[in-house]
């Protein structure tokens, strides 16, 4: 490893330490999971907090503190139990562009996932190739969307073959895989290996990585993403997506 990328690896290794405590998760978006302990709770818990994460943090939170509260604070038990008429609880339900409409889908398209197996890693899993992370989100897409959808909700579970790097589910997929040791990722999964994921890389993630000299490529998008993860696996191949911890705190700090 090259001098400045040493110099640049150990620094971010502080910065990683530093911001991987519990003490910053109420502020986050997964603080939501957070608030239950049986796994499918966190499973959808977390699945509807990523997937409304965009925006500022406070609105995220607020939105998917909402979504739970009309279940009750009982998603697993919502999702599995509801009937179509039980929906209309999610009447209102709006951030940004995801709507009722979306959510009600995205109820039923768990539903059907969930009547076929105890935990959505299956879903992740049964066509994974056990190297390439988008081969897990593609399986994931195939059994989310193996029922009728509105064309509109499609959006919302992105697609990395289209090119997009997918971040929303490669910020789920971190809090599911990465190991609860300092108690803020879950850890519930073990058929993919942190080793194989992938930044949840936006503009704020991409801007710092590129002031980094991290990255070179203008566009958030997957060819992006894989510049990114070569150099980041260079300094932990073990735990790449670690330093999301790190290139975040430095955003966050650079504008105060």
């Amino acid at each position: 490893m090259k001098k400045e990328l040493l110099e640049l690896k150990y620094f971010l290794d502080e910065e990683a330490e530093r911001y991987e405590h519990p003490q910053f998760i109420t502020e986050d978006p997964i603080s939501i999971p957070h608030r239950f302990s049986l796994k499918q709770d966190v499973e959808i818990a977390a699945f509807f907090a990523a997937s409304l994460a965009w925006g500022n943090r406070k609105s995220i939170i607020k939105s998917a503190n909402g979504i739970m509260e009309r279940m009750d604070e009982k998603p697993f038990e919502f999702i599995l139990n509801h009937s179509k008429k039980d929906l209309k609880v999610l009447d209102g339900v709006v951030h940004r562009t995801f709507n009722a409409e979306d959510c009600k889908f995205f109820c039923s398209a768990l539903q059907h996932i969930y009547k076929h197996s105890e935990s959505l890693e299956n879903a992740f899993t049964s066509h994974y190739d056990g190297q390439d992370i988008r081969t897990a989100i593609m399986s994931f897409r195939a059994h989310f969307f193996n029922i009728k959808y509105p064309e509109r909700s499609a959006k919302h579970v992105s697609n990395p073959i289209s090119g997009s790097s997918s971040k929303r589910l490669n910020m789920f997929l971190r809090w599911m895989v990465r190991s609860n040791e300092k108690q803020v990722d879950f850890g519930l999964w073990t058929k993919l290996n942190p080793s194989v994921l992938a930044m949840p890389l936006d503009v704020h993630t991409g801007n710092v990585a590129r002031e980094l000299k991290l990255l070179t490529r203008k566009q958030n998008d997957w060819t992006a993403l894989e510049e990114l993860m070569s150099v980041l696996r260079k300094m932990d191949a073990k735990d790449p997506v670690k330093y999301d911890f790190a290139l975040f705190s430095i955003g966050v700090n650079s504008k105060k």
